[in-house]
């Protein structure tokens, strides 16, 4: 028998290359597109996180559309005769195939352990976590933990359903976050009640909230703006509403906004989930049934949650 021409033999690996080759342009361009997905980088977190989701939707790419086209080509050029009822030629394991497709999601899952790995070390945001018990007053054993926090730490409260910060250098208490420009900040999140999720899109970090820990968390935020923060688990009722706006300003602006707030009265927080409540316990048919929610905290700036936010 003689052997086929070496130009031939030679086509197929010459398609299989090019096909290879346009799954990669295609995987690489998705991935570039993944960036315009997600919303504005405000922090220094944010790149590192963006070119992870980013690498992942390439490799997702090239995975999803290399299985696709293998299957339209196996349907296309390997479908029986119209009025052919006969069993398909009995077929034996190829053992260079079975090696390819094993190397290769080997190859694809631990390039992105590795990158993942490197880019979770690179953050570092969690420090430190201490355990607390909370019971009926935190007040009546002496503060939070956050009291003892160093300056450029924020104590960061959750309850159902409200976020409150406490600036214990400059004896503040918020129910909007306030935070400078390119300062390195240490929050201090504690639970009064059940598990929150401290979630800032735009920072793209979420930590969640354990009761009876206090947990330290770190970031930079890089952009000013205002933001979203919310509330990441389910926490109940009226969790979807507990949420609070997250201010990135110059530090000028920052220590002229704490040291206006040091001087205002305290007064009740935003709450809306206390305030829907108040409205349903007035109805002949309250509804279904829930936890009431805590009281607005009393604080120096409540804040506002009408004002535009850019995530």
């Amino acid at each position: 028998m003689t052997s086929s021409p070496p130009r031939l033999r030679a086509l197929p690996l010459i398609g299989v290359t090019l096909w290879v080759g346009l799954l990669v342009l295609a995987s690489v361009w998705m991935s570039r597109q993944a960036y315009r997905w997600l919303p504005v980088q405000a922090s220094t977190a944010a790149p590192l996180v963006d070119g992870l989701f980013s690498f992942e939707t390439g490799v997702g790419t090239f995975v999803f559309l290399g299985v696709i086209s293998v299957m339209v080509w196996v349907v296309l050029m390997h479908r029986a005769d119209k009025y052919d009822e006969t069993d398909a030629e009995p077929i034996e394991g190829n053992t260079r195939l079975e090696v390819v497709w094993t190397a290769i999601p080997l190859v694809l899952v631990m390039a992105i352990a590795a990158y993942a790995i490197r880019v979770n070390t690179s953050l570092g945001v969690l420090g430190p976590m201490e355990h607390i018990h909370l019971h009926n007053s935190v007040e009546a054993q002496g503060g939070y933990p956050g009291d003892r926090l160093p300056a450029e730490g924020i104590e960061v409260i959750a309850r159902q359903w409200s976020w409150e910060f406490r600036y214990p250098d400059a004896g503040v208490s918020s129910t909007e976050l306030h935070l400078a420009v390119d300062q390195p900040v240490t929050f201090r999140l504690v639970s009064e009640d059940v598990i929150h999720g401290f979630y800032i899109p735009a920072f793209r970090l979420k930590q969640d909230v354990i009761p009876g820990t206090a947990i330290n968390f770190n970031l930079t935020p890089t952009r000013e703006g205002r933001y979203r923060l919310r509330d990441s688990q389910f926490s109940g009722t009226w969790f979807a509403a507990n949420q609070a706006d997250v201010v990135v300003e110059s530090r000028d602006a920052h220590s002229a906004w704490l040291k206006q707030a040091a001087a205002q009265p305290l007064q009740p927080g935003l709450n809306v989930a206390a305030a829907e409540y108040a409205v349903r316990s007035k109805k002949s048919k309250a509804g279904w049934a829930t936890v009431p929610p805590a009281p607005p905290p009393q604080v120096n700036v409540p804040g506002s949650d009408r004002l535009l936010h850019d995530a």
